[in-house]
């Protein structure tokens, strides 16, 4: 009795101490807090910088040109500010669009907009014209496999969540040749429509056979289903010239503040500065990325200088392979660094209104955050939830890095996700400074406090 009493006191204590320590973490840094929330909400360079950065080099997609301009753009430009900048190499995907079509040739004749699907085969140079079948799920599909073959199988899936039917676009091809579909298409995943239609990658199967894979838009897909419900034969005529061709050499580049004092652990926020080959990549993910860079600028520009190191990653070949975070995470753990991170931060849900934070670490780290928050009331960009990180912090994640990734209010980010409709006017100057402060609050709180945040 008097150990279990004496066990439970201890606990006390300890659960006492740690939520001193978190609120003391707070207090101690409200004015550097205050001062990078106002820096940022006043400055307009980091606004003009994306905008620029967008409007010069348009798409960045693995394997491309453009992409290799804007990281030499970027290289430069983080030299010119004074920071520590290096790359890692990354050997990634090429695979190239090419021309493309798709024609709704009966019951009349129509041009449908459409994107092929990343890695699609093309179609070859008479296309495929073919009637359609429409289904809304894999489960019709299957259900209705024997009308499969020799068609061009539609599945009209409305938008739940991503989650739930963006498997029609990585595996619809899949399951649509496994039954003789000669091509498959998908109603663009997405809860709005503009007549955009929206990219993505997709998948195939060894054992089963290539056909050609694209999405069309919500109207179109909604469109054909009528027809088709009105016992109309609906054929669509698809043109494709896609290619995949060797992989291609890009990098990963790591901008960074060495710490004072610990410079050996560290912190590391950033996106991925690849993009689909459509638009600009100014929500997905440029704003994610120069939002990180910029929280660097603010830290270093007010003479704020952390015990540990601070480290902006653009990682390259998100969109399409995820081969950055899987570089970044083997670089890390050949010079013995990876026990040595402290904390992941991500932003990729567009800079939008920020909220906060979902994290994924321990309890203790948990209520350290969560302190760490309050020094954002101002902007109401504090809050942190349990549970979060992001497809690049991912690989050092599950090697037990804490991280977190930004949370925003993004209702209108799948309206123009993956589409020619991501471009720099469909963000906010004022919520991209708040998506700034938010990040360097946080980066600088936990790279200078006293007590390295547990895991």
């Amino acid at each position: 009795m008097v150990r279990a009493l004496r066990n439970l006191f201890f606990f006390l204590v300890l659960l006492s101490s740690s939520s001193l320590m978190a609120q003391n973490v707070s207090q101690q840094f409200r004015n550097e807090a205050q001062s990078i929330v106002e820096a940022s909400m006043n400055d307009d360079e980091g606004w003009d910088r994306l905008t620029k950065f967008v409007d010069k080099f348009g798409h960045r997609f693995s394997g491309s040109e453009s992409l290799e301009r804007s990281l030499d753009f970027l290289i430069d430009q983080a030299k010119k500010d004074g920071f520590d900048v290096w790359t890692q190499p990354v050997k990634v995907p090429k695979w190239v669009r090419g021309e493309e079509s798709a024609t709704l040739i009966s019951p009349r004749e129509m041009d449908l907009p459409m994107l092929g699907l990343g890695g699609s085969i093309g179609t070859g140079p008479t296309g495929v014209t073919a009637e359609v079948m429409v289904v809304k799920s894999f489960d019709e599909l299957y259900e209705r496999k024997d009308e499969v073959q020799g068609k061009i199988v539609l599945y009209n899936a409305a938008f739940t969540s991503y989650g739930a039917t963006v498997q029609y676009r990585s595996n619809g091809a899949v399951e649509a040749a496994k039954y003789g579909a000669v091509a498959s298409l998908v109603r663009s995943v997405g809860p709005y429509s503009m007549q955009t239609p929206h990219t993505g990658n997709s998948r195939y199967q060894e054992d089963v056979k290539k056909i050609p894979h694209a999405a069309i838009t919500m109207e179109h897909s909604m469109l054909i289903q009528r027809m088709v419900d009105n016992g109309e034969k609906v054929r669509v005529r698809l043109q494709m010239s896609a290619q995949t061709f060797p992989d291609a050499d890009s990098r990963n580049v790591i901008v960074e503040l060495k710490g004072t004092e610990k410079p050996e652990e560290i912190i590391v926020l950033g996106g991925h500065i690849d993009s689909w080959d459509v638009g600009q990549g100014a929500m997905d993910d440029a704003g994610g990325c120069f939002a990180a860079l910029e929280a660097l600028r603010m830290i270093k520009e007010l003479g704020l200088k952390p015990k540990r190191t601070i480290r902006v990653v653009l990682w390259t070949n998100e969109e399409n392979g995820l081969r950055g975070g899987n570089a970044y995470r083997d670089a890390v753990q050949q010079d013995g660094s990876l026990d040595k991170h402290v904390l992941a931060m991500e932003s990729d849900g567009g800079v939008f209104d920020p909220i906060g934070f979902g994290f994924s670490g321990s309890d203790e780290a948990f209520k350290i955050l969560t302190d760490i928050g309050t020094l954002l009331s101002s902007i109401e960009s504090g809050v942190v939830s349990k549970g979060g990180g992001g497809a690049d912090i991912g690989p050092i994640m599950r090697e037990g890095v804490p991280g977190m990734g930004l949370n925003v209010n993004g209702e209108r980010y799948f309206w123009y996700h993956h589409t020619a409709a991501d471009t720099i006017d469909k963000l906010d100057a004022e919520d991209y400074k708040e998506c700034i402060a938010t990040m360097a609050v946080f980066a600088f709180v936990v790279a200078d406090m006293e007590q390295t945040l547990p895991r």
